[in-house]
C-alpha cells in the first residue's frame, strides 16, 4: 500500500481501477433507477440480504441452495448450518453498525466476530493473541503473527477514521482484502471480512439501501478466483492490488444483476 497521505486514493489511481469504479457506479445507478425501487425497495433489500448471506456462507464452505436457506429455521445442527446461521446474523447486524464504523472500526469488527461466533469464549470478539490457532481452512495463505495483526489493524482503523477521497469500491476492497490477509480472529474471518465490505459499500452511499450484494458476486465468480485475486492483494504489487479491486468491482456488478432479477420478478408479481 502507498505511503502517501491518502494511500487509499493512491490505489484508486492504479491502472484499470478507475474503469472498474465507473463500471460499478453505472451498474448501481441502473438498478436504483428500476421502477420497482420506487414502491418496493424494502422487499428488494430483504431479498438481497438473504442472497448475500447465502453467498458469503458458500465461500466459507456452506454452499446451500437459496430455497434451502429460505426454508431452514435451525442453524445449529452441524458445521454447515452454523456457518449459514453466522452469515445470516452478520448480514442482519451490518446495517446496525453503520454509524459506529467511521468512528470506531475496531469496535465494529469485534462486534461482527461476536455475532458470527455466537459464543462467550474468551477468544471471541478480540484479535487473536500469540500462539492462538486460526480456524480458516479455506484460506491457506501465510498467516501473519499477532504483533503484525495488531499493527495492521490499527493502521486500517486509522485510514477509516481519517477518511479518504478514494471511491467506495476501493475502500471496501481494501477493508475486505486486509481482513482476509490478516485473519485477525480465531474463526469466522471470511464471514467478518465480507460483512465489513458490506458495511463500507452501504455506509459510503454507494449502496445505501443494501440492494447490491457483493457477496453474491464473490460466490458466483467461484472460490478459486476469489483466492487467486486475494493472492494479488497479499502480494502488494500494483498489478495485484488492481486485480483484487477489479475482482471486488465485478462482485458488486454480479450483485446488481441479482437484484435486478429480483426487481423484474417483483414487477411481474412472481416474487
Amino acid at each position: 500500500m502507498s505511503t502517501t497521505a491518502d494511500p487509499l486514493a493512491a490505489l484508486g489511481a492504479l491502472p484499470g481501477v478507475a474503469e472498474s469504479v465507473e463500471s460499478v457506479r453505472k451498474a448501481v445507478d441502473r438498478v436504483y433507477g428500476h421502477r420497482i425501487m420506487r414502491r418496493r425497495s424494502n422487499a428488494v433489500t430483504s431479498e438481497a440480504a438473504l442472497r448475500a448471506a447465502r453467498g458469503s456462507a458458500a465461500l466459507s464452505g456452506a454452499d446451500w441452495a437459496l430455497e434451502e436457506v429460505r426454508r431452514r429455521t435451525d442453524f445449529g445442527t452441524d458445521d454447515d448450518a452454523r456457518v449459514m446461521g453466522a452469515a445470516l446474523r452478520l448480514t442482519a447486524e451490518a446495517g446496525q453498525l453503520l454509524s459506529i464504523w467511521r468512528q470506531s472500526p475496531l469496535r465494529v469488527l469485534a462486534r461482527l466476530h461476536l455475532v458470527a461466533a455466537a459464543s462467550d469464549e474468551s477468544r471471541v470478539g478480540r484479535p487473536r493473541q500469540a500462539g492462538e490457532a486460526v480456524d480458516e481452512p479455506l484460506i491457506e495463505l501465510p498467516l501473519p503473527d499477532a504483533r503484525e495483526v495488531s499493527g495492521r489493524l490499527d493502521g486500517l482503523a486509522d485510514l477509516i477514521i481519517a477518511g479518504s477521497s478514494a471511491p467506495a469500491l476501493v475502500t471496501a476492497a481494501v477493508v475486505h482484502g486486509e481482513l482476509l490477509a490478516l485473519r485477525p480472529f480465531t474463526s469466522h474471518n471470511g464471514l467478518v471480512a465480507r460483512a465489513a465490505e458490506r458495511i463500507v459499500l452501504i455506509g459510503s452511499g454507494l449502496d445505501p439501501k443494501a440492494i447490491c450484494p457483493a457477496e453474491v458476486g464473490h460466490a458466483e465468480q467461484g472460490r478459486a478466483e476469489y483466492l487467486a485475486a486475494l493472492e494479488g492483494y497479499v502480494s502488494g504489487t500494483p498489478e495485484g492490488m488492481a486485480a483484487w479491486i477489479a475482482h471486488c468491482g465485478r462482485a458488486v456488478e454480479f450483485g446488481v444483476r441479482e437484484s435486478t432479477a429480483v426487481c423484474e420478478a417483483l414487477q411481474r408479481g412472481a416474487a
